[in-house]
């Protein structure tokens, strides 16, 4: 009996695991192209509009340890809240958090003249994740929840470790950590209410 079905090939398909091995893919192929120069959040460019680079930003890197850490990144969260999660949700989710990770820096950080990398859209990701745990019940949401919240409010007053920017040859933008917190917790706040209106139409017809 073949390990691989094609029952198997339609689940993994649908599920949010294709969309981050082709995300995986995207960045490793857009790292070994070096596209900065054309994709990266560059302040000055966007606001001559080159709005792209709100989105593609976040899939740049500087080297390839930012590149690995972010990669382990996105997978560990995947794992961890796949539950969650079906390939259209997840794109969206994934759509969302960058857009609004490229956003809010435009607006509330105009001293930040370029960004690249997938770490503040990760911040995203898993605080939607860890509130989505706490509303099915899970208390390690809470855990999670309270950590990443504990964690970028020490880098707003403390900074990030010397460490990961000698590692990554870059100052960590801490700045994007924190509008990834807030979008995860717009984001579900949107889509929470979308699907309460949504309840509440087939309720009263």
């Amino acid at each position: 009996m073949p390990l691989i079905t094609s029952a198997t090939i339609k689940r993994w398909l649908s599920s949010s695991y294709s969309l981050v091995t082709l995300v995986t893919i995207l960045c490793i192929g857009l790292y070994c192209l070096n596209l900065a120069d054309t994709l990266a959040y560059r302040r000055l460019e966007i606001g001559d509009g080159e709005y792209w680079r709100l989105l593609t930003g976040n899939l740049l890197h500087t080297n390839a340890w930012h590149l690995l850490m972010n990669l382990a990144g996105l997978w560990v969260i995947v794992l961890l809240h796949h539950t969650h999660y079906r390939l259209l949700l997840f794109t969206l989710l994934f759509g969302l958090c960058c857009l609004l990770q490229g956003i809010g820096l435009y607006l509330f950080y105009p001293g930040l003249i370029g960004y690249v990398g997938l770490s503040g859209m990760l911040h995203g990701l898993f605080t939607y994740g860890a509130i989505k745990d706490i509303t099915t019940g899970l208390k390690s949401g809470y855990l999670l929840l309270v950590g990443v919240i504990i964690k970028v409010a020490n880098e707003q007053i403390y900074g990030a470790s010397q460490e990961v920017s000698e590692m990554i040859g870059a100052r960590v933008a801490t700045e994007a950590h924190l509008v990834g917190v807030i979008s995860g917790i717009i984001i579900f706040i949107m889509i929470y209410a979308v699907s309460a209106w949504s309840r509440l139409r087939v309720d009263t017809r």
